[in-house]
C-alpha cells in the first residue's frame, strides 16, 4: 500500500526535512534529497505507522463497542419486581 499525501503536506514535509538536517545535523539538504528521503519514509515507514493507526482505531472502536452493552442494557422479567406490584401480590 502506497501512502499518499497532499501536495501542500509533501511541500511542508519536505522543508521540514530540510529544518531538521540544518539544525540537528548541521548540513544542508536539497529538495531532491529531502523528497526521495521522504519518499523512502513514506514507503518502508508509512505502512508501520498506518497499521498501528488502523489496530489503535480498532481497539478503540472495540472498546466502544463494549460500552454500549452497558449503556443500553436492560434488566429482563422485571414486570413482578415492581414495588407496586409486589404490594399487590402480597
Amino acid at each position: 500500500m502506497t501512502i499518499e499525501i497532499s501536495k501542500e503536506a509533501r511541500q511542508d514535509a519536505i522543508e521540514s526535512i530540510q529544518q531538521y538536517f540544518q539544525e540537528n545535523r548541521e548540513e544542508k539538504i536539497g529538495n531532491l534529497g529531502a523528497e526521495e528521503l521522504l519518499n523512502y519514509f513514506l514507503e518502508e515507514l508509512g505502512p508501520l505507522v498506518y497499521n498501528k493507526a488502523v489496530a489503535d482505531v480498532q481497539d478503540r472502536l472495540q472498546a466502544r463497542i463494549m460500552e454500549v452493552d452497558i449503556e443500553v442494557h436492560e434488566d429482563t422479567f422485571q414486570y413482578w419486581r415492581k414495588p407496586e406490584r409486589q404490594k399487590k401480590g402480597k
